[in-house]
């Protein structure tokens, strides 16, 4: 029905959760980014399609998993054990029934999951994005669903953190049909690398204002 691309450094600790509640019909492509703790031997045992990408970066992740997949529809979420990948049909089944072309998850924290300065950054972003484009969306999630053919088609150039806006931005110059659906947001797995720290979350901020720019 669908891949699920989950790009991976150093997430041993949330795999096995993650790849063990993966709904029928969603095939998990775990792309180790160069993990250190052997996050890609773990995620081979357990069946997922493993890819290595050498090169570092969210987007070059995303963009390895994404020519490796086959399936119609392919889906893009953290693999922390932030996101429950039994709530990925949300935002999946209306891109699958056409309705939507893109369809992202408005995350729902729970237990202090999203600090204040991660959500003010996204804060930000949204309102430039409904500033600059008109596309009324309140969150720049990770988890999202999309036509894998149409995406290639996009020419995504960012490799970095740009990649999530940057989607979002040619969507909508290509006249997409975008929505966005409430997912869960639950606090990671193991230490967090961007959203959980203020160097990453300005890491992040940085890579999305030169897509911006």
């Amino acid at each position: 029905m669908a891949d699920v691309i989950l790009p991976v450094l150093d997430e041993r600790e949330a795999l096995p959760w993650v790849l063990g509640r993966m709904p029928a019909g969603y095939a998990p492509i775990v792309v180790d980014n160069g993990s250190s703790d052997g996050s890609g031997e773990l995620a081979d045992r357990l069946g997922a399609r493993l890819v290595r990408e050498p090169r570092r970066g969210f987007g070059a992740a995303c963009w390895a998993g994404l020519t490796a997949a086959t399936a119609d529809v392919v889906c893009f979420m953290d693999c922390d054990g932030s996101f429950d990948p039994r709530e990925l049909p949300r935002v999946a089944d209306p891109v699958a029934a056409k309705r939507f072309d893109l369809v992202l998850g408005a995350r729902a924290p729970e237990g202090g999951a999203w600090p204040a300065h991660a959500r003010a950054a996204n804060s930000l972003l949204a309102w430039e994005l409904r500033r600059r484009a008109g596309i009324r969306l309140r969150d720049i999630g990770p988890m999202r669903a999309a036509h894998r053919d149409a995406l290639l088609e996009l020419g995504i150039a960012d490799r970095r953190f740009g990649w999530p806006l940057e989607m979002v931005l040619r969507a909508a110059a290509a006249g997409w049909r975008i929505d966005e659906v409430t997912v869960g947001y639950r606090p990671r797995r193991g230490r967090s690398k961007v959203t959980g720290t203020v160097r990453g979350t300005l890491r992040a901020v940085r890579d999305m204002a030169a897509v911006l720019a």
